[in-house]
């Protein structure tokens, strides 16, 4: 583990349409989410470069308000800041180019992550040393099933009086798709971050052309590169709606040390 030189990349330059706002300037137990989930890296001995990708001005520069909210804070936590682009590809493609030349591996961690803890973190960079290509991941608790790709209406009228006054604006809208079968989850898991790589893998991966608009491990398995999953947790959500929000809330607060007396 004492040989590896790890460079953090967090792309933030997403604009959360899911949430319906900037979720990474929400509260999060008395801190902005970015600020957040880019402290639980600062303190760790292991990271040595953390890279955060913001939005990006049409001039190619860093986003105003972005660098008016975060940027202070990030400087202060020694934080390198590069534009990044619309799609994550493009993010973590920016902050390729800004890596130390010290730099052996490469972590690509979720901005919307911030319940990380030393745990997972010590697994991944355990992991890390040993194979170029490792991710966390969970394995799924409901059963799955798929599903055809057409959906059919089955909206129907809450009353019959109603309907006869309103028309169509009574109907109540439920949409629905038809079972096709079953799927076996047992080799099926939920996909986290960080990702880890080593560098030179992740970045030859990225010196292609066109990227497939997927996670970063998704382009190395599309290069017939061999990823590995470890173990993740449960509780590194990613925030991705407002319910999301809520919850990370909640477990913050069972995490927190209680007063002893």
């Amino acid at each position: 583990m004492s040989d590896i030189q790890l460079t953090v990349i967090i792309p933030a330059a997403g604009r959360g349409a899911r949430f319906g706002g900037d979720k990474l300037s929400e509260e999060l137990g008395g801190r902005p989410v970015l600020l957040r989930t880019v402290e639980f890296f600062a303190k760790r001995d292991d990271v040595h470069q953390i890279i955060v990708a913001g939005p990006a001005e049409s001039d190619g520069s860093i986003d105003a308000a972005f660098e008016s909210r975060f940027g202070p804070a990030l400087s202060f936590l020694g934080v390198k800041t590069v534009a990044g682009g619309a799609e994550r590809t493009e993010s973590v493609r920016a902050a390729l180019h800004a890596l130390d030349e010290s730099c052996t591996h490469v972590a690509v961690h979720d901005a919307a992550r911030p319940l990380i803890d030393d745990a997972l973190m010590d697994r991944m960079v355990e992991a890390a040393a040993k194979t170029p290509a490792v991710i966390p991941g969970v394995s799924v608790r409901d059963t799955l099933k798929r599903v055809s790709a057409e959906s059919r209406d089955l909206g129907e009228s809450a009353d019959a009086v109603i309907d006869d006054i309103l028309g169509d604006a009574g109907r109540v809208s439920a949409d629905a798709r038809a079972v096709e079968a079953t799927v076996n989850r047992d080799q099926l898991v939920a996909i986290q971050t960080p990702q880890c790589f080593a560098r030179d893998t992740l970045v030859q991966a990225y010196a292609q052309e066109s990227l497939p608009q997927t996670d970063d491990a998704g382009i190395l398995e599309a290069q017939g590169i061999e990823v590995l999953v470890v173990e993740g947790e449960p509780s590194n959500l990613k925030i991705t709606t407002r319910e999301d929000l809520v919850v990370a809330e909640a477990l913050l607060k069972v995490r927190k040390p209680k007063p002893s007396f």
